[in-house]
C-alpha cells in the first residue's frame, strides 16, 4: 500500500498542476515541497490603526459614522440626479457615477475594519485580501479617471458652449464612462493575478486597516521587483493622463476666464466648475499628501492613519461640497425633501 504521507504530496502535484493559477506556492512553498517557513493557513492580519483596546470603541464609533455619513451623503446626491429631470445633464450624469463610486470605495474598506474590531479577529483571508485589493484599485482608478472626464466636461462648458451638446452627448458619455471602467477593471485585474505569483512567509500582518497593496508585497518572501515596477508605471501613465487631462482642462479654463472684462461674469464661471475643483483638490492632494508623509516617516502605523486621509475622508467630504457649494444640487434637495414631507 501507498503511505498517506506519499498519497498527500501527489494529490498536491496533482492539485498544483490542474490549478496552476491557484496559489498553491502560497500554502505549500515555492518549489512543490512541504513549506519550511511558509505558513499553512491562507489568513493575513491587520493590525488597523492602533493597539489601544481603549481607543477601539471610539475608533469603531467614529469610522461608523464616517461610513454612514458617505453612504448617506452620496445617496442623496445620487437620488437628487435620478429624480430631478433639469440634472439630466452630462455633469451631473459623471457627478452621480462619482457618487456611486464613493459608496463603493468605502463599503469595500470601512465594513471589514468594523467587523474587525467587533469580533476582535483581525484576520483577512488570502480571497478576502486579494478581493478588497481587486475592488479598492478599480474604484480608486475609476474615480481618476471620472475626475478628468469631469474637468473636460467643465472645459467644453466654458471654452466651447456653442458645441457643448453636441460634443457631450449622451454617447459620448457612455464611451467615456466605458473605456473608465474597463480602464480601471484591467490595471485591478493585472495586479491581482500578479500576487498569485508571490508566496508569503510565516510574518503576515499587514499595518493597515485595510489590504494595501504595496504593504502586502513588502511581507512577500519572494522577489516582488515585477510588482513593484507594475505599480510605478501603469501609476504614472493610469494616474498621469488623467491628472495632466485635468491640469491642461483648467488652464484652457482659465485662460478663458481671463478675456471676460466683468467681474461678474468670472465669477459665475469659476463657480460653475468650483466644486469639481475642490473635490479634485482633495483626491490629489491627500493622495500626495500621503506619499510624501511615507518618505520621511518609517513609522507603519503612522502610515496607516495617513492612508485614512485619502480613502476614508474625500469619500465622506464630497456631498458636502456639492450639495453646499452647488445651486442646483441644493435646490433639488430641498424640493425633495418638500415633496417627501408633503407626500
Amino acid at each position: 500500500m501507498v503511505p498517506a504521507q506519499m498519497r498527500r504530496q501527489d494529490l498536491g502535484s496533482h492539485l498544483a498542476h490542474l490549478t496552476p493559477w491557484f496559489p498553491w506556492n502560497y500554502i505549500r512553498g515555492t518549489n512543490g515541497t512541504a513549506p519550511r517557513n511558509h505558513t499553512v493557513t491562507a489568513e493575513f492580519i491587520l493590525l488597523g490603526l492602533t493597539d489601544d483596546a481603549e481607543l477601539q470603541p471610539i475608533i469603531f464609533s467614529l469610522f461608523l459614522m464616517v461610513y454612514l455619513i458617505t453612504v448617506l451623503g452620496n445617496l442623496l446626491i445620487v437620488w437628487a440626479v435620478i429624480s430631478d429631470s433639469h440634472l439630466h445633464t452630462p455633469m451631473y450624469f459623471f457627478l452621480s457615477h462619482l457618487s456611486f463610486t464613493d459608496i463603493c470605495l468605502s463599503t469595500t474598506t470601512i465594513p471589514k475594519m468594523l467587523m474587525n474590531i467587533h469580533t476582535q479577529n483581525q484576520t483577512i483571508s488570502f480571497t478576502g485580501c486579494l478581493s478588497q485589493i481587486f475592488f479598492v484599485l478599480v474604484f480608486g482608478a475609476f474615480e481618476n479617471f471620472l475626475l478628468a472626464a469631469m474637468a473636460y466636461d467643465r472645459y467644453v462648458a466654458i471654452c466651447s458652449p456653442l458645441r457643448y451638446t453636441v460634443i457631450m452627448n449622451p454617447c459620448f458619455c457612455g464611451l467615456l464612462m466605458l473605456l473608465s471602467l474597463l480602464a480601471s477593471l484591467m490595471l485591478a485585474l493585472l495586479h491581482s493575478l500578479m500576487i498569485l505569483h508571490l508566496s508569503f512567509c510565516t510574518d503576515l500582518e499587514i499595518p493597515q486597516f485595510f489590504c494595501d497593496l504595496a504593504q502586502l508585497l513588502k511581507i512577500a518572501c519572494s522577489s516582488a521587483l515585477i510588482n513593484n515596477i507594475l505599480i510605478y508605471s501603469l501609476a504614472s501613465i493610469l494616474g498621469g493622463v488623467p491628472l495632466s487631462g485635468i491640469i491642461f482642462s483648467y488652464t484652457k479654463i482659465v485662460s478663458s476666464v481671463l478675456r471676460i472684462s466683468s467681474s461678474s461674469g468670472k465669477y459665475k464661471v469659476f463657480s460653475t466648475c468650483g466644486s469639481h475643483l475642490s473635490v479634485v483638490s482633495l483626491f490629489y492632494g491627500t493622495s500626495v499628501g500621503v506619499y510624501i508623509s511615507s518618505l520621511f516617516t518609517q513609522s507603519s502605523r503612522k502610515s496607516a492613519v495617513a492612508s485614512v486621509m485619502y480613502l476614508v475622508v474625500p469619500q465622506m467630504m464630497n456631498p458636502f461640497i456639492y450639495s453646499l457649494r452647488n445651486k442646483d444640487i441644493k435646490v433639488s434637495l430641498r424640493t425633495l425633501f418638500v415633496r417627501k414631507s408633503f407626500l
